[in-house]
């Protein structure tokens, strides 16, 4: 690949992967330990990602179970799970912290899948934004630096990263919608 697209095709691999992990932090009325992930515990004075302090596990399809590796933390996870917009509160019986799932209801579900399409959307303009730089940048070469032919075959090239992303943007939201309807 030429190294001339390759930052543009590294923008929008960037691009795609937030995507990825913003959709994984919606709960879709199952529990996944990925929301969890932006989640930060004082431990020691320090903010340490959750998964760090304890284990994590799920097991009950609309339960995460979180045993502290000490005792003494089970307050602070409880305070950061409060503080961050997972939106549960977490019960604990003095060696476990339990989130239980409610159940979605069917208007909870589209504003989620409505959601899921808008982040989508916002990540085909940021590509989109990132294919017009290219293209921009490509076009001044042709003026000096490259013959016009070369900076058109850059500019296809482009193009065709582009529509790879964006199909790979609406298969990801597609999946992610149909996980969210699916009762």
């Amino acid at each position: 690949m030429d190294a001339r697209l390759k930052s543009y095709e590294d923008k929008m691999k960037k691009a795609y992967d937030y995507l990825e992990g913003d959709l994984a932090s919606i709960r879709a009325g199952r529990a996944n330990p990925h929301v969890l992930d932006k989640i930060r515990v004082d431990y020691y004075g320090t903010p340490t990602p959750i998964q760090q302090v304890g284990n994590i596990t799920v097991p009950e399809p609309r339960v995460i179970q979180i045993a502290p590796w000490e005792k003494t933390l089970i307050k602070s996870i409880e305070k950061a799970i409060m503080m961050s917009d997972v939106g549960i509160t977490p019960s604990n019986d003095g060696a476990l912290i339990r989130l239980v799932f409610p159940e979605l209801t069917e208007e909870r579900r589209k504003e989620l899948v409505k959601d899921v399409k808008k982040r989508g959307e916002d990540s085909k303009v940021a590509i989109r934004n990132i294919r017009r730089d290219g293209n921009d940048a490509f076009k001044k070469l042709g003026k000096s630096e490259i013959s016009e032919d070369e900076a058109k075959e850059l500019e296809e090239k482009l193009q065709k990263l582009t529509d790879k992303f964006i199909k790979d943007i609406d298969k990801l939201v597609d999946e992610k919608s149909k996980e969210i309807i699916t009762v």
